[in-house]
């Protein structure tokens, strides 16, 4: 009864093993096929991420080009505004009293407040500058507009109108349209640049994306191999327990053969049989029992 009982034990406890042994083989393979469409899925992000590095080149080419062009024009527009200076400055000199080159000095200040101006649109400049400098583009109005008044009344005041009136005019004009491209790249670049920043700040986040499903790829990954081990020790377990029960079938059946060989051997040997024979005899008398 006792070995029944034991027999019985060792089958339950087969039994649980095993269930529990493909439990975890089920959950292992479970978490390896979530943590195959995470790795599948992070491929695809750092792959996705080549096509915006890609295009991020291409836009800072682009931009990197208008600010090129936008620079070959802002010198453009500075040495044609230098040069009308020059000649305002010529005219100043030619004139003996300061009564006849007011028109001249109407001329150098509507050069100045507009490369003031110029210098506001293109320049990058803290908030503290720029008003500095909107306070200068003001007085500069106010005196230009002053003299201009001043000039309306000195009609009797003849001015001599040569060749450098018509350079500086004529510098003037090819100043502006050399502003008007600075500006129409400036404009250009900027939308290149805001372009720009935008790819990057999606790369950004690809990168943190991927890092992120890399990340919980790992886990899952680590969880699996955790899993994977504990089926590992069930499966050694349950090699143990049915280990157990062929060792005591194996001695149980050595035990049988070494019995059915000292049985062959005594029937075999004669007065061994008389001996058991006898003893068998006094044992029935005594009431014991025999033993073969």
């Amino acid at each position: 009864m006792q070995k029944d009982s034991v027999h019985k034990q060792e089958i339950e406890q087969q039994k649980d093993a095993e269930k529990k042994y493909q439990t975890y083989i089920k959950k292992r393979n479970e978490l390896n096929d979530m943590a195959k469409v995470l790795r599948e899925e992070r491929d695809m992000v750092h792959n996705s991420r080549k096509d915006l590095k890609e295009e991020i080149k291409k836009v800072k080419k682009e931009r990197d080009e208008l600010v090129s062009k936008m620079k070959h024009h802002k010198e453009m527009r500075n040495k044609l505004q230098k040069e009308a200076k020059k000649f305002i400055e010529a005219k100043q000199k030619s004139k003996g009293e300061v009564f006849k080159n007011l028109p001249l000095r109407v001329e150098e200040l509507k050069a100045d407040f507009q490369m003031l101006e110029y210098r506001q649109e293109t320049v990058p400049m803290s908030s503290a500058e720029e008003n500095e400098l909107i306070e200068t583009i003001r007085e500069k109005r106010k005196e230009f507009k002053r003299k201009q008044k001043q000039m309306e009344k000195q009609k009797s005041i003849e001015i001599d109108i040569s060749d450098k009136d018509n350079a500086i005019d004529e510098l003037f004009k090819k100043a502006d349209e050399e502003h008007k491209l600075v500006q129409k790249y400036y404009d250009e670049n900027q939308k290149e640049h805001k372009k720009y920043i935008k790819l990057v700040n999606e790369l950004s986040l690809s990168i943190a994306e991927g890092n992120k499903k890399h990340e919980q790829y790992i886990e899952l990954r680590n969880e699996a191999q955790k899993i994977h081990e504990k089926a590992f020790e069930m499966r050694s377990k349950i090699i143990g327990i049915k280990g157990e029960r062929r060792k005591r079938w194996t001695e149980a059946k050595k035990a049988i053969k070494d019995q059915n060989i000292k049985a062959r051997k005594a029937v075999m040997d004669k007065g061994k049989l008389d001996q058991i024979a006898d003893k068998s005899v006094d044992a029935l008398k005594k009431g014991e029992k025999i033993n073969l």
